[in-house]
C-alpha cells in the first residue's frame, strides 16, 4: 500500500479528548488497521469508508513546517496546554521511519521549549528512536496502547500492529531512559469479563514493565465499528461473540468495572481519571476535569 502525500492547511487542533488541550495528527489513516479502532471514520474527507481502515494513509508532508508556523503564532498563555500526538492515527506507524514527521514536530516543540505537557500515544517501538528529543523537552510522557499480554489475541485484533510483547518491552526501554510512561488499556476487551485471569496477567506484565498508571476505556461499538468487528468475530466461538454483544450493555460495563477495580488494587496500579472511560461519557468527564483544574 503506497501512501498519498498531501498538503495540509492546518496541523495543531483543539482536542476533543479528555485531558488534552491540543492534538497533532501528522497522518490521516493508520496502516495498523486495528479491528476495534474508533478512528476508522477519519478517512471520510477523502471518500474512504470505515471498511477501508488500514488500507490507506495520507501523509501531511508539510506537517513540520506547519508546526513551526503555528507554534510561532501561538500566544504564550496557550503554550501551557497538553499537546497530544496523536488521536486518530499512530504517530509512529511504519511510514514514520521514512517521513520523520513526528520527529520533526518534536524538534519544533523543543526549539520553542514548549512548556506544556507533550503526550505521545502509540503502539509502536519506533518511539524509542526519539528518546533524545523526548528527554530534552520540558515535559513529556509516552502512553503505549496495550490491550492484551497475549500475542495471539494481539494478532487477531491488531493484525498489523507490533506484538503486545514488543510493546511491553518498549515501555521498559522508555522507563529505563527516564521518560514517564503509562499504559492505555483501550479498548478494555469484553472477554475479560468471563476471563478475568487474562486481565490479571496483563496488569502483572505492565507492572513488570515499570508502569504505575493506566488509562482504560470501554470498547466503542458504534455501528461503523461493529461492522468491522463482526467480520473478525465471525469464526470465533459463540461465547466470544456473545461477550462482544453484551459489551454494549451497562450491566456488562459495570461487571468489568468491578473486576478492574479489584485487580488494580491488587497490582498497585493507579487508574487515570479514576474511572474506566466510556465514549458516551466523554463530555461529562471533560466537564469534571475542567471543574477540578
Amino acid at each position: 500500500m503506497e501512501p498519498v502525500e498531501i498538503e495540509a492547511k492546518t496541523l495543531i487542533q483543539k482536542s476533543k479528548t479528555p485531558s488534552n488541550d491540543y492534538v497533532i495528527n501528522p497522518y490521516t489513516g493508520c496502516v495498523l488497521g486495528c479491528a476495534y479502532c474508533f478512528a476508522s471514520f477519519a478517512g471520510r474527507q477523502f471518500g474512504r469508508s470505515a471498511k477501508e481502515w488500514g488500507d490507506y494513509l495520507y501523509v501531511k508532508k508539510n506537517a513540520v513546517e506547519l508546526a513551526r508556523e503555528e507554534l510561532a503564532r501561538m500566544p504564550e498563555h496557550k503554550r501551557h496546554g497538553t499537546m497530544l500526538l496523536s488521536s486518530v492515527t499512530d504517530p509512529y506507524q511504519g511510514h514514520e521511519t521514512k517521513y520523520r514527521l513526528t520527529r520533526g514536530i518534536l524538534r519544533e516543540l523543543k526549539s520553542v521549549e514548549y512548556p506544556g505537557l507533550v503526550r505521545i500515544l502509540t503502539k509502536s517501538p519506533v518511539v524509542t528512536r526519539d528518546i533524545d528529543l523526548l528527554t530534552s523537552l520540558p515535559r513529556a510522557e509516552v502512553g503505549m496502547t496495550v490491550t492484551t499480554a497475549d500475542d495471539g489475541v494481539s494478532r487477531w485484533l491488531e493484525v498489523r500492529a507490533p506484538l503486545a510483547s514488543r510493546r511491553l518491552r518498549t515501555l521498559t526501554e522508555l522507563r529505563e531512559a527516564g521518560i514517564p510512561t503509562f499504559a492505555f488499556v483501550g479498548p478494555l476487551l469484553p472477554h475479560f469479563a468471563a476471563r478475568p485471569e487474562l486481565l490479571d496477567h496483563l496488569f502483572g506484565q505492565l507492572v513488570e514493565a515499570g508502569v504505575t498508571e493506566v488509562f482504560m476505556e470501554h470498547i466503542n461499538l458504534k455501528r461503523y465499528i461493529r461492522e468491522r468487528m463482526d467480520q473478525v468475530l465471525a469464526d470465533e466461538p459463540a461465547e466470544v461473540r456473545e461477550a462482544y454483544v453484551q459489551a454494549r450493555t451497562k450491566e456488562h460495563r459495570e461487571r468489568l468495572d468491578a473486576i478492574v477495580a479489584g485487580l488494580l488494587a491488587e497490582h498497585g496500579l493507579r487508574l487515570r481519571f479514576d474511572e474506566v472511560v466510556h465514549h458516551d461519557d466523554n463530555d461529562a468527564l471533560r466537564e469534571r476535569l475542567a471543574g477540578s483544574a
